[in-house]
């Protein structure tokens, strides 16, 4: 038997069925308390969306069968080349991934390579359907 997965609303990692939300899956929507809490704050709102409008604008200048790094979007959003000025939103830029993979909109490889972004470690290139 097949165990149900959905995507995470907040970072798009995979949520895996439990016996305990047996009676209540279709109200599970974050994968911890820290997706849940960042939900409720609404703080990353528009931070997620500039994110995910910045990669998805980066592959469309990029053309047909190109990849892009995360870190290219971050720099993006924050408007700096500078390290310090970007590296707080690489962990933000890949959940934006992982939320463009679940809902269709992008493929994650690593090494030419798709894979599973809930579970991509190290270095990883974005890439249209």
């Amino acid at each position: 038997m097949q165990v149900p997965s959905k995507p995470c609303v907040v970072c798009g990692r995979e949520i895996t069925w439990r016996k305990k939300w047996e009676r209540s899956w279709d109200e599970v929507r974050y994968c911890s308390d820290g997706c849940r809490k960042r939900a409720k704050s609404g703080a990353a709102t528009t931070e997620d969306a500039a994110l995910e409008t910045a990669i998805l604008t980066l592959l469309a200048e990029r053309g047909a069968g190109k990849t892009i790094c995360p870190s290219e979007a971050a720099r993006r959003v924050a408007g700096s080349e500078e390290r310090a000025a970007w590296e707080h939103l690489m962990e933000p830029a890949r959940a934006a991934a992982r939320r463009l993979h679940a809902a269709g909109r992008l493929v994650v490889t690593q090494g030419g390579h798709p894979v599973d972004p809930s579970h991509a470690r190290g270095p990883i290139r974005l890439k249209r359907v």
